[in-house]
C-alpha cells in the first residue's frame, strides 16, 4: 500500500516523511507528482487515473464505471462512508484498476487501509501530522500482512472441478419461501444449479426433468430453496435467490463439470416446508442448505446417480463445488467471511 501527500491546496509540507506520490496542481521538483487536472491525475503528461467525489449511489456507479480503464481511481468523500470503498475494492480485484482514497481523520486510516480485509492501494492524507503518522502505522501493518499472506488464484475455464459433498446430518427446517427457477431453455438429464447457504460450498440441485407418480416433470425448473440461498451466476458471481430477476443469467452445470448459461425466465414463490442439510467442505468448513422437502428436489449422487432430497441420509455423497475465498456482494474478494 502506497502513502500519497495532498498537496493541491498548498506545497508546504513536513519534509519528515517519506510519501509515495504527491498530488498537486504543478510538479513538485524532486517528487513523483501526480498532476491534478479536470478530475483527472496525469503522470509526465500521461493520464494515470479520475478523481471522483463520492456523494451519493450515482457518483459510487461512476467511479464502478471506470473500473477495468485507468490505472488509478481517486475517491474523495463529501461525508466518509466505508461501503464505497468496499463495494470498488470488490470491483477492482483482478483488474489492472487501484483503488486510492482520501482519508481525513485518525480512524479513517485502518478503515481504508483494511476494507475487507484487502484495503485500498493508497492513503491519501493532507499535511496534518496525525493524520500522517496514523497512515504510516496501517502502510506498516499492511506491509507485514502482505509478507505472510499467500494468496491463490483460481483460473476461469468453462467447466467445473466437481467434488462430493458427505452429508453429516439432516434436519427439519421450518417452512419458508421457496423458490423456483424457471428457465427459458430446457435442462438435460444430470444438469442443475449450484445451490447453498454458503457461496464458498455449493450444491447440484437437479432439473425436474424426471416422471414422477404424482405431477408431470418441469424440465425447466430448478427447486432451489429460500431468498437467502446462494446461487451461482454465469458471470461467476453468486446471487441471493430474493435478487434475482427475469432475464438474470444462471449457470447450468452438469454432473461432469461442464456449465453453460441460462436466462431465468420467471420466478415462482410459495410457502413450503424445508429440510436443513450439512456437509463439510473439501476445505473442512461446515456448510449446509435448505431444499424443499418433496420427493421432486433431487441431488446428484456422486456415482452420478440421482437422490430425492427426502431419501437423503447420513452418510450419504453429493456433488458440489467449493471455493475459495470469499463474496461481497456476489464478488469474489481476497479476505475471510465466516459463514456459519
Amino acid at each position: 500500500m502506497e502513502l500519497w501527500l495532498d498537496c493541491r491546496e498548498s506545497n508546504k509540507f513536513i519534509n519528515d516523511y517519506d510519501f509515495d506520490k504527491y498530488l498537486s496542481h504543478e510538479q513538485i521538483i524532486g517528487k513523483e507528482t501526480l498532476i491534478c487536472k479536470n478530475n483527472s491525475i496525469q503522470l509526465n503528461q500521461e493520464v494515470m487515473g479520475s478523481i471522483i467525489k463520492i456523494t451519493d449511489d450515482s457518483s459510487q456507479d461512476d467511479a464502478r464505471k471506470m473500473v477495468g480503464l485507468v490505472n488509478w481511481i481517486v475517491l474523495e468523500f463529501e461525508n466518509w462512508s466505508m461501503i464505497p470503498i468496499e463495494n470498488l475494492i470488490a470491483a477492482s480485484q483482478n483488474t489492472p484498476t487501484k483503488i486510492a482514497a482520501k482519508i481525513r481523520s485518525e480512524n479513517e486510516a485502518q478503515g481504508a487501509g483494511f476494507a475487507l480485509e484487502t484495503g485500498v492501494d493508497a492513503i491519501i492524507v493532507g499535511n496534518e501530522k496525525s493524520i500522517i503518522e496514523a497512515a504510516l502505522i496501517t502502510k506498516s501493518q499492511r506491509t507485514e500482512k502482505e509478507v505472510y499472506s499467500e494468496q491463490s488464484d483460481i483460473p476461469k475455464s468453462d467447466s467445473l472441478d466437481i467434488v462430493s459433498h458427505r452429508i453429516i446430518s439432516i434436519e427439519d427446517g421450518g417452512v419458508g419461501e421457496r423458490y423456483c427457477i424457471d428457465l427459458t431453455t430446457l435442462l438435460d438429464h444430470g444438469e442443475g444449479l449450484l445451490i447453498g447457504s454458503s457461496a464458498s460450498s455449493l450444491v447440484i440441485v437437479h432439473g425436474e426433468t424426471l416422471e414422477s407418480d404424482y405431477v408431470p416433470p418441469r424440465p425447466f425448473r430448478v427447486n432451489a430453496g429460500p431468498p437467502h440461498s446462494y446461487v451461482l451466476m454465469a458471470n461467476g458471481k453468486t446471487k441471493y435467490l430474493s435478487e434475482l430477476k427475469s432475464n438474470d443469467s444462471v449457470l447450468v452445470c452438469d454432473k461432469f463439470g461442464n456449465t453453460r448459461s441460462a436466462q431465468i425466465g420467471r420466478l415462482k414463490i410459495e410457502k413450503r416446508p424445508f429440510l436443513h442439510i450439512y456437509w463439510n467442505n473439501i476445505f473442512d468448513k461446515p456448510s449446509s442448505m435448505f431444499l424443499q422437502q418433496a420427493e421432486t428436489v433431487r441431488l446428484i449422487k456422486s456415482d452420478g446417480g440421482l437422490i430425492s432430497i427426502t431419501s437423503l441420509k447420513q452418510g450419504d455423497t453429493i456433488l458440489g463445488w467449493n471455493d475459495l475465498g470469499s463474496r461481497h456482494i456476489g464478488q469474489k474478494i481476497n479476505s475471510q467471511v465466516i459463514e456459519r
